[in-house]
């Protein structure tokens, strides 16, 4: 979508032009899956997928939303939101003005419209972008000198009171901190963060979308939390240092699997090898990347996705095991929430091209599925169009 294309799709919503221009980008995640939420440490970047943004206060008490993908408006007064059933597109925006709201902000209505490129069910985060997106904008409208920080948070308080998702903070704070040409590691206890430059002279993250929705995703997210904090509870009763699944040890786990139970167990042992390969990941970038041991963690993720935490499907395991064969590529995993989205993948820059052939012949000779691939650049986070296209 241009910025001619918004701003026209704007004024022909609402009448008069907008005042504010901006992108949210969707996400990876190089590894680290469902540890943000343990308190434990990530490793995403903002990417070339985004929704765009055009908004203005209108001057009156109604927030108007205009969803240009799929030409749908919804229209409330701002001392009425609340969550809307069954799962409306409008509880992202709406989660956010709520959290303003509570944060001591006075919010007047508004108008925005959005649309853009970022894969609804794909894993890279679109609800994600939708929350930060208008956080930063009504941020910048509005003149409240609220840090991205504080951002991230009220966009993530957003997802779990309005969409009922109860997620940890990578998501929202990848959109809003993204480097072009990094990834960055967030240690989500300190809140500390460190870039990591990522070459992709020599490589490529190319993601092969299932084309599964993960329909089970979101109740099944909520079920690993629980399952998480079941697991910490028994460990604290044994050691009360561990307040998290990031302070707990494999020894810990071994020593409590009678009271842990076998699902649980396995639970706490993906979060804490998952930790130990961001590090060991974060390691190998600071060295200059040995490809091939990267890709030899990603693998491993894969795995303990899989059989550990038990969030993948036979589409995006499929995926995974062709991509062992494919020309180029260093390694894969399942990325996000699981049970249907993308897979990640590590491959050779001049192999992109015989890779997507490989992945999208095997995936239908096997599935009989088609098979959608993105390659993706790394992107800067959250902020606003300041040129034409």
């Amino acid at each position: 979508m241009t910025i001619p294309t918004l701003k026209a799709d704007f004024e022909r919503h609402f009448g008069v032009p907008p005042d504010l221009l901006l992108r949210a980008p969707g996400r990876i995640n190089l590894i680290g899956e469902h540890t943000d939420y343990n308190d434990g440490l990530v490793l995403p970047a903002a990417i070339d997928k985004e929704i765009r943004f055009a908004m203005r206060l209108n001057g009156t008490d109604q927030i108007r939303l205009a969803a240009l993908d799929f030409d749908a408006t919804y229209e409330v007064a701002v001392a009425a939101i609340a969550p809307i059933p069954d799962g409306h597109w409008a509880n992202y925006q709406l989660g956010v003005v709520a959290g303003l709201l509570r944060h001591g902000a006075v919010v007047p209505g508004f108008d925005c419209a959005f649309g853009g490129d970022i894969p609804t069910g794909a894993g890279m985060s679109s609800s994600a972008a939708l929350e930060c997106g208008v956080a930063w904008g009504l941020n910048e409208l509005l003149h409240l000198g609220l840090d991205n920080m504080t951002l991230a948070h009220l966009a993530q308080k957003a997802e779990h009171e309005y969409a009922k998702v109860m997620c940890g903070l990578m998501d929202q704070f990848a959109s809003l901190f993204g480097r072009a040409g990094h990834v960055v590691e967030l240690d989500c206890r300190s809140l500390e963060y460190a870039y990591f430059p990522f070459d992709t002279a020599a490589c490529r993250l190319v993601l092969c979308n299932s084309g599964v929705k993960h329909a089970l995703a979101d109740s099944e997210y909520n079920t690993r939390r629980q399952e998480c904090a079941r697991g910490v509870e028994i460990l604290q009763a044994k050691n009360p240092k561990i307040k998290a699944l990031r302070d707990a040890t494999l020894p810990d786990i071994e020593a409590a699997q009678a009271e842990l139970g076998e699902v649980v167990a396995k639970r706490c042992r993906y979060v804490v090898e998952e930790n130990q390969r961001v590090r060991d990941l974060t390691a190998h970038l600071a060295k200059n990347q040995s490809l091939a041991e990267v890709g030899a963690l990603l693998y491993a993720s894969h795995a303990g996705l899989r059989d550990d935490y038990q969030v993948s499907c036979p589409e995006l395991d499929t995926l995974v095991e062709l991509s062992r064969q494919a020309p180029g590529c260093y390694g894969a995993r399942m990325m996000g929430g699981g049970f249907g989205g993308c897979t990640l993948n590590l491959v050779a820059t001049d192999k992109v091209k015989v890779f997507l052939a490989h992945m999208k012949q095997g995936y239908h000779d096997q599935l009989g599925l088609k098979l959608d691939t993105y390659v993706t650049t790394l992107a800067d986070g959250v902020g606003e169009f300041l040129n034409e296209e």
